[in-house]
């Protein structure tokens, strides 16, 4: 049995792209494997605090030594760590904004990517301490973003993803990308969605 971590990011509801396919997936996940469960946060409606100093003092400090100032400055951090631990797989949908990620999926990123939970220093040097995870990023863009093409050299958010997960230690990651969403016209938004559609079909059966 499998623990899910899903997470939408795009502050958009019922016209959100990238929202209604994570839901598509997880629906048809949960319908092809019952016994498995799920933990939802949609950072896009109810977004996590940035990074202050409190909670820079709180987490390069012993939690002995907290103040109930730096306590409350972490524990959003501490939640949102302990979710990710919890989870064998993870299910993000995180639109483009900009050629990068939503400042909400950045949000929660600093309050994940914290020394002495999801990395570690030593001798060698720096050390993920999340492992044996899966991760399926389902990206949304208006125009084509991908390698190869003439905008691709653009594109800051997939390798963005793959450096800071990869650097706590999450390498098994899958993207389905949903782009030509407005450049593309109707037909070309209609083909997209068909071909992120398909894709999600096939990481159903082999994720």
């Amino acid at each position: 049995m499998a623990h899910i971590l899903h997470i939408d990011s795009s502050p958009r509801a019922e016209r959100s792209h990238s929202r209604s396919l994570t839901h598509r997936f997880v629906t048809d996940w949960k319908n092809a494997h019952p016994q498995d469960t799920v933990t939802y946060r949609d950072l896009g409606h109810q977004p996590v605090p940035h990074v202050d100093e409190p909670w820079i003092a709180a987490a390069y400090s012993a939690p002995e030594t907290h103040t109930p100032e730096l306590q409350k400055a972490i524990s959003t951090s501490n939640t949102l760590i302990d979710e990710l631990l919890a989870a064998d797989r993870y299910v993000f949908g995180i639109p483009m904004y900009n050629l990068n990620i939503p400042s909400t999926f950045k949000a929660y990123i600093d309050q994940i990517v914290r020394v002495g939970r999801t990395f570690a220093i030593n001798e060698q040097g720096y050390q993920g301490l999340v492992s044996g995870k899966k991760m399926l990023v389902i990206t949304s863009s208006g125009g084509s973003f991908r390698p190869g093409t003439p905008m691709g050299g653009y594109n800051f958010q997939e390798p963005f993803l793959k450096a800071i997960f990869g650097f706590i230690g999450i390498t098994d990651i899958t993207f389905i990308n949903a782009d030509n969403l407005d450049s593309g016209g109707d037909e070309g938004r209609k083909e997209s969605l068909t071909e992120a559609s398909n894709a999600i079909s096939q990481a159903i059966a082999n994720w």
